[in-house]
């Protein structure tokens, strides 16, 4: 397989013998097996949806001389980190392509599903709380967690005084941004493995000037939790190349979601005076459809301005 990993090495020469219990695993390891390393034998095999039992009978099934070895045999895994490529084949060596679409989905609801069962409500109300009382509120999220930063900020923007989307491209400018942060503010910071420094020291920041720190990351383990009042963690499939950060957007859209049932009002009096300024300075106009009777046809204000287009 490429990946020179023992363990893998081994689940994969005894995959084909193994029981529905002993694959499913297997399947968890391949796909988590960096979360896999910390659990005990009991955790795994609740979080798998096996008996304790079952899991210790797997480590020895793979040639280990009990659990403890085969949690040492993980986290060796763990230490040498494996890189994409390799990610790759270890979770999709065994599907054809036609298997992808459906099996990168289901992944996601998987995700999605052990976010619900595992989040922490106490945190998400009080990470809700926190928001509500902030005097002003700063987004941070570096690569692939921009969008979700940046997601975030946009609707924040619409229900709270003050918000910043942190821009991060660069360590200097980061910190120009968090210059005035206080006592009375607070820091959202998103990060999934691989975890980002600039993202880790701009918390730490925050925290020294004692502004509030909000996390949402993938474990009660990730190095953002250090600096953090309220852990938000919802699970990210780094399997592949591509990071899968569909449970962190629910975990957002949650967010918002509650913001906006503590600020009705509010949010109706923002939203009624952005729709008069959209249609006074013809925000969506020209390229934009509306969907009139059934039929989808250019909005008024837009075809008005194709007529001036013609006189011109």
């Amino acid at each position: 397989m490429g990946t020179n990993n023992e363990l893998l090495q081994k689940i994969d020469d005894g995959y084909a013998k193994f029981s529905k219990g002993q694959k499913k695993l297997a399947d968890y390891i391949r796909r988590d097996y960096d979360k896999a390393a910390f659990l005990t034998a009991a955790k795994m095999g609740q979080v798998v949806g096996v008996s304790e039992s079952t899991v210790v009978r797997f480590a020895t099934a793979l040639g280990y001389s009990g659990y403890p070895a085969f949690q040492k045999a993980l986290e060796e895994m763990v230490r040498t980190r494996l890189n994409s490529i390799q990610r790759m084949e270890v979770t999709y060596g065994r599907i054809t392509q036609g298997e992808i679409l459906a099996s990168v989905l289901q992944s996601d609801i998987e995700k999605i599903k052990l976010t619900m069962e595992s989040i922490d409500h106490e945190a998400f109300e009080l990470a809700v709380e926190t928001i509500l009382k902030a005097r002003k509120v700063y987004v941070v999220g570096i690569r692939s967690c921009a969008p979700l930063a940046s997601f975030l900020s946009f609707y924040l923007n619409l229900l709270c005084e003050d918000v910043t989307a942190v821009s991060t491209n660069s360590s200097s400018e980061i910190f120009e941004q968090l210059i005035r942060i206080g006592e009375e503010d607070v820091i959202i910071g998103i990060s999934f493995p691989r975890y980002s420094m600039r993202t880790l020291k701009a918390l730490e920041f925050a925290s020294n000037r004692k502004a509030k720190v909000i996390t949402l990351t993938d474990s009660i383990h990730s190095p953002m939790n250090l600096y953090s009042s309220c852990n938000l963690i919802a699970r990210s499939d780094m399997a592949s190349i591509v990071d899968s950060l569909v449970a962190p957007l629910s975990v957002v859209n949650a967010l918002v979601v509650a913001l906006c049932m503590k600020k009705q009002k509010e949010v109706v009096s923002t939203l009624e005076m952005l729709e008069e300024i959209w249609d006074e300075y013809q925000v969506y106009s020209g390229d934009e459809l509306d969907k009139v009777s059934g039929k989808v046809e250019l909005s008024p204000a837009g075809r008005n301005e194709d007529k001036e287009a013609n006189h011109e």
